[in-house]
């Protein structure tokens, strides 16, 4: 299913609004899981290369659209979710609307390897998580996550 999924990314409704990123995340942004079954069945492969039929078809979707600007395709693992997920906006890959750090990347195998290998997808292990002792705020700096990794593809009439 995960492979079908990722193909109707491409024909689904796609919105490019430089003016209003919010409009432009809501419309464009996928949330794909798959089942245990369909993760250990799938090769990272299989996956990349629904991943970038997909990106080429928003790029053609993009130019028949008349859209002369900027535009990027993005996939990343959210580990939290247990889920991959994927985007479109008229941004560079450097600006993509991340609240938090994130690396582009052009490795697509990374990305796809973590979310086929998480045995329990949307769970976090209670050794991953921080004990906090009420005096956190005070007495303890904000530990910064690390950025997570994000493939991207420029799909637009400009890249940069």
């Amino acid at each position: 299913m995960l492979l079908t999924w990722i193909a109707e990314v491409a024909d689904e409704p796609l919105v490019l609004e430089p003016t209003d990123p919010r409009v432009e995340w809501e419309t464009n942004t996928w949330w794909l899981g798959a089942e245990d079954e369909d993760r250990r069945a799938l090769s990272v492969s299989e996956v990349i290369a629904a991943f970038e039929q997909t990106a080429e078809g928003i790029r053609l979707r993009i130019r028949e659209m008349g859209f002369a600007g900027i535009a990027t395709f993005y996939v990343w693992h959210d580990e939290q979710a247990g889920q991959l997920r994927c985007s479109t906006g008229s941004v560079a890959a450097d600006e993509l609307p991340f609240g938090g750090a994130y690396v582009p990347s052009d490795d697509l195998g990374a990305v796809i390897e973590g979310f086929l290998s998480d045995r329990a997808p949307g769970l976090i292990a209670w050794s991953d998580l921080e004990v906090e002792d009420g005096q956190a705020e005070q007495a303890a700096p904000e530990s910064e996550a690390a950025p997570i990794p994000v493939w991207v593809r420029s799909v637009g009439a400009v890249s940069r």
